[in-house]
């Protein structure tokens, strides 16, 4: 049987469509014509609890179901390579995408979605305070318009105002952050960690939001970030100097820190080392009565009495087998230890056996707690980095780099992707190539900035950099140079019109004849006039599910010049002859079922059919 020639993917994943796809998994009886039968759904779960039309508690806005709309509606656009603006191509995995981060995300979900593949995402997004900005996200004016109006003129995009006056305020806020966070939760791994800065004014409303997509049970902590001293010059006498780092996790993640720990090796236990231990527990006598007993040193004789507020951590009828097993250590045991009540002896087998199975290593993990280290730094470190990097104040407000690279450090996983859709000055780039370069980590990083303008009259415009994306690539630039070791540079993209030619919308006074010209037209160019053949690789590989590094060469054989794409077993090739037969085809010599993509007019039907026997080809 021969496989069916399709055409290319011309959007992004349909998130409405895989949505319905997982719900008819799990309830097929539901699913009837494409639609959900909510009727029959409800009835069939009434019985567990579930709510329509009455009082509930949640979150709710004007604007919510514009968001929804918003995650539904699949991408068109696409990203492009810009050679020119990128470091070290060849060798680098690091990716830095110009452009509006909603439609971004959506073209990372055929690869980097279902399941996920990135481990932690940093975001630092606009916190509503009145003076920073809302992304504007209209998709009802023509592509080319908005592309016009965004990429186009003096100074990059200028995003829309928030005013507190604004009788939107939150809810424009809401409404822009939603979708964001959605698609951002399926590009983790199933052991992947959201961390999201924010200040007083928004937190309750993240709180809110994240809970409904991330789950409340999938709520890790709130970090308080100390970012400056107190001020006096403040409304009520009270200086804010603290902001919040959220944290959602997927439900496989588990934090920690490495530490070090100090064991012993002595004769009686040649093959293996020990720490100890405290031997006493947090609870009383009354509430753990079987452990409220004098300990006894079957050696000396000596008793040591239980304490009534802190009882022992064992019983008085498993004692016995922990002393045999050399598990509690007596003072006076050892001549080197200085211990007054008897201890418990931790060995270094046990505590690499347990830290295998809870983290995936056998190094020594300690818990993390919600209070940062003074070592994270505040906003003066960011501001000094920058003044470092740049010889000037030109972005306010960065995050140190310290702050960032201790979040990395809890994740506790050297060798993974980390995703930043709210760049800003490059922090998050900049603070995985330190800790990379530190710990000779394999971190990779995505930053996703919009090239918002950074204003005619700024510091950072005077210096020539009219957008915020171009001081951030800069950053990275400079900061890698600094840094001189492991993966210090990156791929630039940018968001950009697709290259497939778009159907003109057709009115009632349109006529059939119309009709048959314009899918002549659409057959004939297939792809936009003046299309560079390099960004359509990239936006028919981007669309079909290939990674961003894959790897692209271009190799010509039987008089025909292909693009070969390479992303892990998966394979692609790309040609834009004009004509092609089954014999140049032949000889490129294409491993059976490889996909082929070629222009549809390229092919005559017979050809079709020929090649189709043994490629999986698809037609732009």
């Amino acid at each position: 049987m021969t496989n069916l020639i399709q055409k290319v993917t011309t959007t992004s994943e349909d998130i409405e469509n895989e949505n319905l796809q997982k719900l008819r998994g799990v309830f097929p009886q539901f699913v009837k014509d494409g639609a959900v039968d909510f009727d029959a759904l409800q009835a069939f779960l009434k019985e567990e609890g579930v709510l329509a039309g009455v009082e509930k508690y949640g979150l709710s806005w004007a604007g919510k179901s514009k968001a929804f709309g918003d995650i539904r509606r699949p991408a068109t656009s696409t990203l492009t390579p810009i050679s020119s603006e990128s470091k070290n191509w060849d060798t680098t995995g690091n990716i830095f995408i110009e452009g509006e981060n909603l439609e971004v995300l959506k073209l990372l979900q055929k690869k980097y979605a279902n399941p996920g593949k990135i481990k932690m995402i940093y975001i630092d997004p606009p916190y509503n305070t009145g003076k920073d900005f809302i992304y504007t996200d209209n998709f009802t004016e023509n592509k080319n318009d908005y592309y016009e109006r965004t990429g186009q003129g003096c100074g990059g995009i200028k995003l829309t105002s928030n005013l507190e006056s604004n009788g939107r305020y939150h809810s424009d806020w809401l409404t822009m952050m939603y979708p964001r966070l959605f698609l951002a939760r399926n590009l983790l791994r199933d052991d992947g960690v959201i961390f999201v800065s924010i200040d007083d004014n928004e937190v309750a409303n993240l709180r809110m939001i994240m809970d409904e997509i991330f789950g409340e049970e999938n709520f890790v902590a709130v970090f308080p970030w100390k970012k400056r001293t107190a001020k006096s010059d403040v409304p009520f006498g009270v200086s804010q100097d603290f902001e919040w780092i959220l944290c959602y996790a997927k439900e496989s993640f588990i934090a920690g820190l490495e530490q070090e720990r100090k064991y012993y090796q002595t004769p009686d236990f040649p093959n293996d080392s020990w720490r100890l231990s405290d031997l006493t527990k947090q609870t009383s006598a009354d509430e753990r009565p079987n452990s409220a007993f004098d300990l006894i040193d079957p050696k000396t004789g000596k008793k040591y009495p239980f304490n009534p507020k802190r009882t022992w951590a064992i019983t008085k009828e498993t004692f016995q087998d922990y002393y045999d097993k050399g598990k509690v250590v007596f003072p006076g045991d050892y001549d080197f230890l200085k211990i007054k009540i008897p201890a418990y002896r931790v060995f270094e087998s046990e505590d690499k056996a347990k830290a295998l199975k809870k983290y995936g290593t056998e190094d020594s993990i300690k818990a993390v707690s919600t209070q940062l280290p003074k070592e994270v730094g505040m906003n003066e470190g960011g501001n000094e980095e920058m003044f470092d990097t740049f010889g000037g104040k030109l972005f306010s407000f960065p995050k140190p780099v310290s702050l960032i690279k201790y979040l990395l450090s809890i994740v506790n996983d050297s060798d993974n992707i980390v995703l930043d859709f709210f760049a800003g000055s490059g922090t998050t780039a900049h603070a995985v190539m330190d800790l990379n370069a530190e710990d000779g980590g394999n971190r990779k990083w995505i930053c996703v900035q919009v090239p918002e303008g950074t204003g005619d009259d700024s510091e950072a415009c005077k210096a020539g950099y009219k957008t915020i994306s171009a001081l951030s690539m800069e950053r990275i630039r400079r900061a890698g140079a600094k840094i001189g070791k492991g993966d210090v540079g990156f791929k630039a993209f940018s968001l950009s019109p697709s290259n497939y030619s778009e159907w003109n919308v057709l009115t009632d006074k349109d006529d059939e004849k119309a009709l048959l010209k314009q899918a002549k037209l659409f057959v004939e160019q297939p792809l936009v006039a003046g299309y560079n053949e390099q960004s359509v690789v990239y936006e028919v590989l981007l669309k079909e599910g290939f990674d961003l590094n894959a790897k692209v060469a271009e190799v010509k054989k039987g008089g025909i010049a292909c693009y070969h794409i390479t992303d892990g077993d998966k394979e692609m090739n790309i040609t834009f002859a004009k004509k092609l037969t089954k014999e140049q085809i032949d000889s490129l010599e294409l491993p059976k079922d490889t996909t082929f993509v070629c222009l549809d007019s390229a092919l005559d039907d017979t050809t079709k059919v020929n090649i189709a026997r043994n490629l999986m080809v698809k037609t732009i």
